[in-house]
């Protein structure tokens, strides 16, 4: 794979230079939007959002065109996220729930469902944690409502924003507004929750501006049931979902003031990315990728991801490299002065190379697209295979009517998935599998467990979270 950028040369890391990253540990924050779609950004090509902030971002740092997350759809890519690990192996790919009405062609987790992240596992905020850095939940969390599921109990210092997705509102459980373990606000407006959360970072930004932080803020938007404040409501070119944006533009605009005014801008490594594509039913898109939130396809699980640390990442630079959500722990390890957990199979891989410039290959050879219990697809340097299957699953709004074709694709020039080559390359389908019977001997298919797969967390008697 190539690296496209306008930097000519960078400084190369020296053996002195790692030895001293204890000092200089950057500040670290990681904004996960909502069912965010590639084309929805300015710099990645929208033309009816007005997105300046994070496209002068971008400018400033690295853009990524072939950055993945772990699933298509939320809890399963907030896991991979978190642990550096595919949904499957951490065994928060389905929803397990034994309420038929709550696990019935579900991906996510519901209120008081009896499943959530193990606290056996361990994420990016514990390692962090225990390097001195202090750390924030604020926002979405999505991978368990129950108290050993929360965010206080994975590694967070401070947790502040909704367990699960925004549309979770129930008339036994108004959709409920945390902070710490307690509901402050129940129901909590959806119009409301960007503007939250942005306050909410500010005050953590200048109250831990003296030690190093880390902060995984995650917005709601833009989840449907869409909602913008009144600042932004009817303003954009497109609906509530392109005014849901800007405002999240604003957002981003603040975040990055904030670190300039309180002099953390140069030391600061902020990620902006998505949790899975958009779901173009309310008006995101994924172009010019096929597909969508809860499908295998492109725009599924590739979504667009900047990143800007003026102090290491050169400005202005592209990259084509493969790289992924689960690469986010084994980086900032290399980073922040952690050790990546070697008593476990961590499947993302240290980066940093490529942000700085340096590396011209990705350390990922393959990328495994994972519909619930099911290997569906995978990637080997550009060429995309979609598995043969006699029955398929599908996500229970986003179909995929190809059932049981086998299909290769060249991402290289073919994007949008068009174009079966596979009758023209079958020493490529050979290579994919070896590699999908490796797969599924270590995580697991459709109908058995792999074995590096690890448990999920279960409790007997779970409760929703309702206001006292």
């Amino acid at each position: 794979m190539k690296l496209i950028s306008n930097i000519i040369s960078v400084l190369a890391f020296s053996g002195a230079a790692v030895a001293t990253q204890a000092a200089e540990r950057p500040n670290v924050i990681i904004v996960f939007i909502d069912d965010f779609g590639y084309g929805d950004l300015g710099c990645y090509g929208s033309t009816k959002h007005r997105t300046p902030h994070i496209d002068q971002m971008a400018k400033e740092g690295i853009r990524l065109t072939d950055f993945y997350v772990g699933s298509s759809v939320s809890t399963p890519s907030r896991s991979a996220l978190l642990t550096g690990c595919y949904p499957r192996r951490v065994s928060m790919h389905v929803n397990a729930d034994p309420t038929p009405l709550m696990s019935k062609g579900r991906q996510v987790l519901f209120p008081a469902s009896h499943k959530g992240l193990n606290p056996g596992e361990i994420t990016i905020a514990e390692l962090m944690k225990e390097q001195g850095y202090a750390t924030a939940c604020i926002g979405k969390w999505h991978l368990g409502d129950q108290l050993p599921f929360l965010p206080t109990r994975q590694g967070f210092d401070y947790y502040y924003g909704i367990p699960y997705s925004n549309d979770m509102d129930r008339p036994y459980c108004p959709l409920p507004l945390m902070e710490q373990e307690e509901v402050i606000v129940a129901p909590v407006g959806h119009d409301s929750l960007t503007i939250r959360y942005t306050n909410k970072t500010v005050e953590f930004i200048k109250s831990h501006k003296e030690s190093p932080f880390f902060i995984y803020l995650c917005h709601n938007m833009t989840h449907n049931p869409l909602a913008a404040s009144p600042a932004f409501k009817g303003k954009s070119q497109n609906g509530l979902y392109g005014d849901a944006i800007e405002e999240l533009d604003w957002s981003m605009g603040v975040l990055l003031e904030t670190l300039k005014e309180e002099g953390l801008d140069q030391n600061t490594l902020i990620i902006f990315t998505s949790d899975n594509g958009a779901d173009e039913h309310f008006g995101g898109t994924n172009r010019p990728l096929r597909g969508q939130k809860g499908t295998t396809y492109e725009g599924g699980f590739r979504v667009p991801c900047i990143m800007r640390w003026p102090a290491k990442i050169p400005a202005g630079q592209e990259t084509d490299n493969l790289v992924t959500s689960m690469d986010f722990l084994p980086t900032l390890a290399h980073y922040c002065g952690y050790a990546v957990p070697s008593d476990r199979v961590i499947d993302g891989h240290n980066v940093s190379g490529i942000l700085e410039g340096e590396s011209m290959a990705s350390p990922t050879e393959t990328f495994y697209y994972y519909q619930k219990q099911q290997l569906q697809a995978v990637r080997w340097g550009n060429w995309k295979y979609h598995l043969p299957l006699k029955e398929r699953i599908k996500g229970p709004h986003f179909p995929d009517t190809e059932v049981g074709e086998a299909r290769l694709y060249n991402l290289a020039n073919d994007l949008s998935e068009t174009t079966n080559v596979i009758d023209k390359h079958p020493e490529v389908v050979t290579k994919m599998n070896q590699w999908i019977e490796q797969v599924r001997s270590d995580m697991g298919d459709w109908g058995y467990e792999g074995r590096n797969q690890h448990p999920a967390g279960i409790i007997d008697e779970p409760f929703p979270r309702l206001l006292k």
